[in-house]
């Protein structure tokens, strides 16, 4: 992309962290926003604030894991703006932290329909749209999680991984149509969002899936709070994602806190070596953050 004023950005998750970082960084460059998330109250503030600084901003309550609320999304976004040059797909949940044995079909179908299905549904409505013009960009947002493959959290890691695939595949593919759109996949490490908490936006689901314990359930809630507040704003990753789409830099990660993990994987995919075993990722991250 060559400029950025009056061009439309549509952004999943957009009510907040990475996705209401976005928009306001778009917002700063002079685009027109068309922003999706399931949390009406959060979505409707960040339509409000950007909209008072004069964007153009168009807010749609969606639920990236629906077919048909995709199909909303695309059909508002066109019926407002007519054309759309940035797809970021990033809505996203984190998922229970249970050993696999232990996890239900429901979470499966949770994590799976919005960290997949959900970037999927994006590419389906609104990928050829952009390559008929030529003029844009998509964002996917995966995480170090695509890299790695902690205990527990599987699902999270499962999804991040299909995501980092098919952000590739897609780039090769438009590579071969010699094509001018690009794509980018986001890995954030940690950053200071509500991932932790998006179980409050789980369908008929109260409390930390897997505690039955009420007080010990907000006790791990306080815990993880705590820890994602001391880390990065969500800001100077909104900077490197834009940055990456004027260069259409296809991996985008916001720090080098898992590097040393991957390289250990890499090299026991490559010398086919058993995996060193490791913890969970809280685990790990607590010892890397002291």
């Amino acid at each position: 992309m060559d400029s950025f004023e009056n061009k439309v950005a549509v952004i999943t998750g957009a009510g907040s962290g990475l996705g209401r970082a976005f928009a306001r960084r778009f917002a700063a460059a002079g685009m027109h926003l068309v922003l999706a998330d399931v949390e009406e109250p959060a979505l409707v503030a960040v339509v409000d604030e950007l909209s008072g600084g004069g964007t153009q901003v168009l807010g749609v309550p969606t639920d990236v894991s629906d077919a048909d609320s995709m199909d909303r999304l695309g059909e508002a976004a066109f019926e407002r703006f007519e054309q759309v040059n940035v797809l970021c797909n990033n809505a996203g949940v984190s998922g229970p932290s249970l050993p696999v044995a232990e996890l239900s079909i429901a979470d499966w179908q949770w994590v799976m329909g919005v960290n997949l299905w959900g970037v999927i549904h994006g590419h389906r409505v609104f990928q050829s749209h952009i390559m008929s013009h030529g003029d844009g960009h998509i964002v996917n947002t995966a995480s170090m999680a695509a890299h790695t493959a902690f205990a527990g959290l599987a699902p999270y890691h499962v999804t991040k991984h299909a995501v980092w695939s098919l952000s590739e595949s897609v780039y090769n593919e438009l590579a071969a149509a010699n094509s001018s759109v690009g794509i980018s996949v986001l890995c954030p490490g940690f950053v200071n969002t509500r991932i932790a908490e998006s179980d409050r936006n789980r369908p008929e689901q109260a409390g930390m899936a897997g505690l039955a314990d009420p007080e010990e359930a907000e006790l791990i809630r306080s815990m993880v709070r705590e820890f994602f507040d001391a880390q990065q704003s969500p800001e100077p990753v909104a900077e490197a994602v834009f940055q990456a789409i004027v260069n259409k830099q296809f991996y985008v990660y916001t720090d080098d806190v898992w590097m040393h993990a991957i390289k250990e994987r890499h090299e026991d995919v490559q010398l086919a070596r058993n995996p060193r075993p490791k913890g969970s990722m809280t685990e790990e991250a607590m010892r890397i953050n002291g």
